[in-house]
């Protein structure tokens, strides 16, 4: 069966005034779906590339505590979201703040004063995969003491309902990026070149996640010829990704370790090209993939697409015991080969409050004119991590599918 997507995605720049076209040619529009916060510029606007980036939305405590982006009319299915904050002293105080940040109310970032000092000057991009059921993205905002959360763009992209093992995986679950990697090349896509991923992905140089003592031994297989298998559902990575790749000498060891936080369960995510024209027949190049010290699969890329051909390979990993994940690529015959590398934790998602508790809510904020310092907004129960709308209370349903008030 072929899934068409119906092309639904936005690209705000949050805090800016007009819409304006980054140098790749996106359109940004100008803010809006936010309940309440002001706008701002950073310290340095000159240190950043784009016009996005420049502009940023906060929310003091005068919004509440909690403050949303709510986009509205989007149909149900799969989404790509993607986040660029930012703080660069936009406000003198030399305090960047302390808040969380929640998709259809699951936390799932989480910032903490102090930030790093290139964190807090050059910002970061984030994002995941989020499952919209109810005609609505939420995108909220958890002040932690008196901080004013902040954000610079907002993206949401309307993907492949199959992507990313979905069927399998299902919709109650978030896949939050905890690394993307492209081998043997700098950063590239949305933001940082003009090169296409059809979700708007960016990929990440892999240079600072192999093992130190490793580097010496690393060396990277380039080619201008096609790949086939590439830009195609469900996932639809590019070809670029599989147009480099990186090797070791001999029957060596490839060896990556990407941050993680334990007691959560990962999808990890391989892609292969067998670009080397010298391998010709299947049982060349034979290597294991070992995570965490799990022997995980045994690949021969030739074996299974020949030559100049995509091929990826994934697994879940279950319940992290370990504050990193160790990929490890073993040659058997030849050498290990490696074109991309992606990490993402499955975040259970957070009960939410019962949709005619969440419409009965809203109206009743509307018709008692609640003012904004009471941070009505949102879904009023969730994220569970947070506190409940000021001044209620709430509790799981007799079936613990859904959150429901209790007093008022």
């Amino acid at each position: 069966m072929i899934y068409l997507i119906s092309g639904i995605s936005y690209h705000i720049d949050c805090g800016g005034l007009i819409n304006s076209t980054d140098p790749f040619g996106t359109t940004w529009l100008s803010d809006r779906f936010y309940t309440g916060g002001t706008t701002a510029i950073v310290s340095e606007p000159l240190i950043f590339r784009h016009p996005q980036e420049k502009n940023l939305r906060f929310f003091p405590l005068s919004s509440g505590k909690k403050n949303c982006y709510i986009i509205p009319n989007l149909p149900t299915g799969r989404y790509y979201f993607r986040t660029f904050t930012v703080y660069d002293n936009y406000d003198g105080k030399s305090h960047p703040p302390s808040f969380d940040a929640s998709i259809e109310g699951t936390l799932v970032f989480s910032w903490r004063s102090p930030w790093s000092e290139d964190l807090a000057r050059h910002g970061a991009y984030s994002d995941l995969f989020a499952f919209i059921g109810d005609g609505e993205a939420d995108f909220c905002f958890y002040s932690l003491s008196t901080d004013s959360p902040v954000i610079g763009s907002f993206q949401l992209v309307q993907v492949n309902p199959m992507s990313y093992n979905s069927t399998a995986i299902g919709e109650n679950f978030i896949l939050v990026n905890y690394g993307r990697l492209t081998c043997g090349s700098e950063q590239w896509g949305p933001g940082f070149s003009n090169d296409t991923d059809v979700f708007g992905r960016s990929w990440q140089s892999d240079s600072s996640f192999i093992i130190p003592s490793l580097k010496q031994s690393v060396r990277v297989l380039s080619t201008k010829n096609s790949v086939s298998g590439t830009d195609q559902q469900p996932n639809y990575f590019p070809m670029k990704l599989y147009q480099k790749a990186v090797t070791v000498g001999g029957t060596g060891v490839l060896e990556y370790e990407l941050p993680v936080d334990a007691k959560l369960d990962y999808l990890v995510w391989l892609h292969f090209a067998e670009i080397d024209s010298n391998v010709k027949k299947a049982g060349q190049r034979v290597f294991d993939v070992v995570i965490n010290g799990n022997n995980a699969t045994r690949i021969d890329i030739f074996a299974k697409v020949g030559s100049f051909a995509a091929y990826s390979w994934s697994c879940t990993m279950k319940n992290l015991s370990s504050s990193a994940l160790i990929v490890k690529l073993v040659g058997v015959v030849g050498s290990p080969l490696l074109s991309g590398l992606e990490n993402y934790a499955l975040v259970p998602r957070d009960l939410s409050t019962a949709p005619e508790q969440v419409s009965a809510m809203r109206a009743l904020k509307v018709s008692l004119r609640v003012p904004d310092r009471m941070g009505w907004n949102g879904d009023p129960c969730a994220p569970t991590n947070w506190d409940a709308w000021e001044g209620i209370t709430c509790r799981p349903n007799k079936n613990g599918t859904a959150l429901v008030i209790f007093q008022m």
